[in-house]
């Protein structure tokens, strides 16, 4: 009897010796409950958003702010979505409450012409993630270190540009990307490029798939083939297979949060993926 109490004893000392450690070891990015497949594929998350108008600048041409209402998680990852040429922000403007009610502060951008390129497009995200960060009236809600872009068609080109011109940038989301360029063996940021099996504005095996095998430097990278999906998948609307993975990889690597390794690794399959390729498991 008195070895059992000898040992219950003990054990709970050192219970309570072990939980402040375990909170230590917490990640502090972390924000919002655990990730169910539910949650990512539902179209809020638990943060109630506000939004806000941006007047056009002198290097974007302007946007609206996304982000969470409430100050008491701290700080925030933020991230800024550049439409596709001749389009506007209306374009991807269903990402920006979609992100942020999962956590993060959202710009989605207009460019200074409709007319502009892949890589002034990711001159442009730059600039708007330079503008979130120091002008902002959100600014004090992001931490600055924590950031990201995305973009569809040219802007998705301009994301992989922006990625290369800003390798302390923590993901980018090439969405149905167009570019010129096929090599971007300098990019150093974690990259998703997600393709679309029937785009014949931005053919994957063009586009997306030489894009993603030329990344030899990227720290990790993945190329999700969405099934009979068009060029146009990302936007207006959107498509939930896009919404769920991006937000995965955002959540990931902008947040260090390893509750998303769940449906990135192993490689997630199903009737809405054509092709899923990456790079893991994840370091």
């Amino acid at each position: 009897m008195r070895v059992s109490l000898l040992v219950a004893s003990l054990a709970a000392a050192a219970s309570v010796l072990v939980a402040p450690t375990q909170a230590l070891a917490a990640n502090p990015y972390e924000r919002g409950p655990a990730p169910t497949n539910s949650s990512i594929e539902a179209s809020r998350g638990t943060y109630a958003v506000s939004q806000t108008t941006v007047a056009r600048q002198s290097g974007f041409g302007g946007g609206t702010i996304y982000y969470p209402t409430s100050t008491a998680d701290g700080t925030f990852g933020a991230v800024a979505i550049s439409p596709g040429f001749t389009a506007t922000q209306s374009s991807v403007a269903w990402l920006g409450p979609r992100l942020a009610s999962q956590g993060f502060v959202v710009i989605t951008i207009n460019t200074l012409s409709t007319w502009d390129q892949p890589d002034s497009r990711g001159t442009q995200l730059l600039a708007a993630l330079d503008y979130l960060t120091n002008t902002s009236s959100v600014r004090t809600r992001i931490d600055a270190t924590r950031l990201g872009v995305m973009g569809h068609s040219m802007g998705g080109g301009g994301s992989l540009a922006a990625a290369r011109t800003r390798p302390a940038l923590q993901a980018a989301v090439p969405m149905t990307p167009w570019h010129g360029t096929k090599s971007w063996g300098t990019v150093r940021v974690p990259t998703m490029i997600i393709g679309a099996e029937n785009d014949t504005v931005a053919p994957v095996s063009s586009h997306s798939e030489p894009f993603y095998t030329s990344m030899s430097s990227a720290p990790e990278k993945a190329y999700l083939e969405v099934n009979n999906a068009t060029h146009s998948a990302p936007t207006e609307g959107g498509n939930v297979t896009v919404a769920k993975y991006a937000l995965s990889w955002l959540k990931r690597f902008i947040d260090n949060d390893t509750r998303y390794d769940q449906f990135l690794c192993p490689a997630p399959s199903g009737s809405t993926i054509q092709e899923y390729r990456a790079t893991c498991p994840h370091a």
